[in-house]
């Protein structure tokens, strides 16, 4: 069994969840531009490096209230 936790969801083609497999972290980053593409963190640590480094505020599209709460979600994971 393990846990799921939505970061974010803007249609049923762009969304990212965060699948907590004992110690393992599981990154599905779903969009209609690229498909599926997973990521497999071994911490917590190591897991919130990637997100910082993959919504970077300089290449963020959205506003910042938008970055702030997917970085919040991600540090409640």
């Amino acid at each position: 069994m393990f846990k799921k936790v939505q970061i974010y969801k803007t249609d049923k083609y762009n969304m990212l969840n965060v699948e907590v497999q004992g110690k393992t972290l599981i990154v599905r980053e779903i969009s209609d531009q690229w498909g599926e593409e997973c990521h497999t963190f071994v911490s917590r640590q190591e897991m919130l490096h990637w997100a910082e480094n993959r919504f970077r505020q300089a290449d963020f599209k959205g506003t910042e209230e938008e970055r702030a709460a997917i970085m919040d979600n991600f540090r409640e994971v």
